[in-house]
């Protein structure tokens, strides 16, 4: 079993202003793309092969090049299909009651979701999370590690922000505020509300 680069459920373009064509182009053709082919090279000829992605990242102890290929081939197929261009609002659903559990309201879960974002230091991704079946969380990973992988916080990712510059800079540069703060006017909550309720 060799994996494919999804194709998206929207054109470059439909996401603007908020994250440009051009960015979401090179981001997909070419970022995901890359990552999307050196798994598949990374994982020929072994047992990796009849595994899904997710079985993949939670595999423990994985060489450089499955951990950074898989993690940015996972990584991406949830960030794509996470953001619509009918999004942002407010949470919608089962989801926007934890969340106003958890975080005492949808600004507070901003706040923090955002703090985990920018305070990223270099490449990563910001998570929200279902842990152990149940409770949601916010964390943070480096380069293309994500919540399944059992050295991180080993919960299940329900929302992602990639934050490695490739993601923004050209339209951003090193604003990173204003480009997570304009992540929050794409967000898919119907999907994340889905996949949270899958979740649990």
């Amino acid at each position: 079993m060799s994996f494919e680069l999804p194709k998206l459920a929207y054109d470059y373009n439909a996401l603007e202003p908020h994250v440009d064509a051009k960015t979401m182009e090179i981001h997909h053709s070419k970022h995901h793309n890359g990552y999307t082919n050196n798994l598949n090279n990374a994982i020929a000829g072994t047992d990796m092969e009849s595994k899904s992605i997710e079985e993949i990242c939670a595999t423990p102890g994985l060489s450089g090049a499955v951990r950074n290929n898989g993690g940015g081939y996972y990584n991406h197929c949830l960030f794509w299909n996470i953001m619509s261009p009918n999004g942002g609002g407010n949470p919608t659903g089962e989801l926007a009651n934890e969340i106003d559990s958890t975080f005492g309201g949808f600004e507070n879960f901003k706040a923090e979701f955002s703090a985990a974002a920018g305070t990223r230091f270099g490449s990563g991704w910001a998570w929200l999370c279902v842990c152990n079946g149940e409770k949601i969380c916010v964390c943070s990973t480096p380069n293309q590690d994500n919540p399944l992988m059992n050295d991180q916080c080993g919960c299940t990712p329900i929302l992602c922000l990639d934050v490695w510059e490739h993601a923004y800079y050209l339209n951003y540069q090193n604003r990173r505020p204003d480009y997570i703060s304009a992540f929050f006017n794409v967000i898919n909550w119907e999907e994340v509300n889905r996949r949270y309720i899958a979740a649990l």
